[in-house]
């Protein structure tokens, strides 16, 4: 299993080149005057970046990324492909095989969407072994939760959490293994401040 990670990824998003990819879809002037009064609102460095967090740049990441989901399922001939935003896994039977498709990753993230590969968050595993992926650690037949989300959870539940929050986290602890992690949460609620909580 492969797991890879643009780095700085929507900081580095050129403008030009997401709004070709518009173009060759949409060719109405007013919308495409519209959408790219959108995208220039905001930079990171002249003609760089999207907003994080708008509802607008998850659109246009995931038209941008496209490319690269085209590139591995029919150029890398790669089956087993998941992607979520900019965190992407591809799944083989073969490490060496796995391994060998980094090169022809880097280069068309580089030569074709201006982005760079971050050589510190690729990982190549064991299936059986897991992998961190959006706020859980996958295992071939459960998820749990990241360690480093879990002892968050923990902080926050002796400092206090609200109504909201604690609905957010058994929203998120409902995808995984998460008894004995909603039960933590409780206990220290309960011991820290004194508090009753509802589930």
């Amino acid at each position: 299993m492969l797991k890879c990670d643009v780095r700085k990824f929507f900081d580095s998003i050129d403008q030009e080149i997401l709004l070709s990819f518009i173009k060759s879809k949409i060719s109405e002037p007013d919308t495409l005057w519209l959408i790219r009064k959108i995208i220039a609102s905001f930079s990171t460095k002249p003609g760089k970046g999207l907003p994080l967090g708008n509802v607008t740049s998850q659109l246009f990441a995931n038209i941008y990324l496209n490319e690269l989901d085209q590139f591995v399922k029919h150029r890398l001939k790669q089956k087993y492909y998941l992607r979520y935003c900019d965190d992407f896994v591809i799944l083989g039977l073969d490490q060496i095989g796995l391994s060998n498709l980094l090169p022809h990753l880097k280069n068309f993230l580089q030569d074709e969407l201006g982005l760079i590969l971050h050589l510190g968050k690729i990982s190549l595993r064991q299936v059986r072994q897991g992998t961190d992926f959006l706020g859980y650690v996958v295992l071939p037949h459960h998820k749990v939760l990241r360690t480093r989300t879990k002892r968050r959870i923990f902080c926050r539940a002796e400092q206090g959490i609200s109504e909201n929050s604690w609905q957010s986290y058994l929203g998120m602890l409902k995808h995984c293994r998460g008894f004995k992690v909603l039960i933590q949460m409780m206990v220290r609620q309960k011991l820290d401040n004194n508090q009753t909580v509802g589930v």
